[in-house]
């Protein structure tokens, strides 16, 4: 058994808006070291914890979390859609695994999953049917939120099936940071988009395109001061980053949602898949942050960070 780690960053934005001058060649060169990354260690087995943005996970029934036995992207923003590679098998003794530690695991083997899970093993891997892939889906924009605390058990019951497993695991944690998108939510939505949060799915090739360009235009006018949402917070997000490479997940749980929300934007709580992710690695052990990227991209909405990490026995 050997453990590795991914956290970054997506945004659907990324193929339709152009940053300030030199940042895509920035990202570009990032995005090279993880491809690097993920050559090296060469996983036979990737578990990849993300959101879903009311494309696959609606308000008719919303787990905070669900272990996917099977699983599609849907292809929205030009993601890859098409089926995830999901040992069925493998992936329901986890979920056996998980509810024994008294986790209350939800399943799906159906599952459709948005740029939030797709975007980022797509742009490393090669694909998202490229390795045995476990997903897991970790609710980060649909209030009510629970406990950061569930989170990290969560993220510490999936470690401790891992470990005992011969095999070189990828663990990846897709989202975040401080960002707030024009995603709807439910508190101040009309009856119309209510319907949409709770019956949403499969949307015509017409209504989703509309809603794609509203995220891209709020994210040009956000680049230009003018969009009516939250700014982005480096100093939250490096805080962020801060306590992911402290080796200590206990620490997560002293995040609050209402204060997240507060001061790093409704979408913030994307980092509950980098905290499920990271105290998954903490159980194979001591780790080593390998490489911390972060700036703060208007044009993309997204205050982007990245942190990869081997357990000690890696080194």
């Amino acid at each position: 058994m050997s453990l590795a780690l991914i956290c970054l960053s997506h945004t659907p934005l990324m193929g339709f808006t152009e940053p300030a001058p030199g940042v895509r060649a920035e990202v570009e060169a990032l995005l090279d070291r993880l491809r690097g990354f993920v050559a090296e260690f060469d996983p036979t087995l990737v578990v990849s914890f993300g959101p879903d943005h009311y494309n696959g996970f609606f308000y008719d029934l919303m787990p905070p979390f669900c272990l996917c036995l099977g699983a599609r992207g849907v292809g929205d923003f030009d993601t890859q859609e098409g089926d995830f590679q999901v040992p069925e098998e493998l992936a329901s003794q986890l979920a056996q695994h998980v509810a024994d530690r008294g986790v209350d695991i939800a399943i799906s083997r159906a599952a459709e999953l948005d740029h939030g899970a797709v975007q980022v093993p797509e742009l490393l891997l090669g694909g998202i049917d490229r390795f045995p892939t476990l997903p897991v889906f970790v609710n980060g924009v649909a209030p009510p939120f629970v406990p950061m605390q569930r989170i990290r058990l969560l993220g510490e019951a999936v470690g401790d099936f891992l470990v005992g497993l011969d095999e070189r695991v990828l663990v990846i944690g897709s989202g975040g940071l401080s960002h707030d998108p024009p995603v709807p939510r439910w508190a101040s939505d009309t009856p119309q988009q209510h319907e949409f949060l709770l019956r949403g799915r499969h949307p015509t090739a017409q209504a989703r395109q509309t809603r794609q360009q509203r995220t891209i235009d709020t994210g040009l006018a956000f680049a230009r001061g003018e969009a009516e949402i939250a700014d982005l917070n480096p100093d939250w997000d490096n805080a962020f980053l801060d306590v992911c490479a402290s080796g200590d997940p206990g620490r997560f749980d002293a995040y609050r949602a209402d204060e997240m929300t507060e001061v790093a934007g409704n979408s913030a709580h994307e980092v509950r898949s980098w905290v499920a992710a990271f105290s998954a690695l903490r159980r194979a052990g001591a780790y080593r942050v390998v490489d911390r990227y972060y700036r703060a991209i208007p044009e993309w909405i997204a205050g982007f960070g990245c942190l990869t990490a081997t357990t000690e026995s890696e080194e």
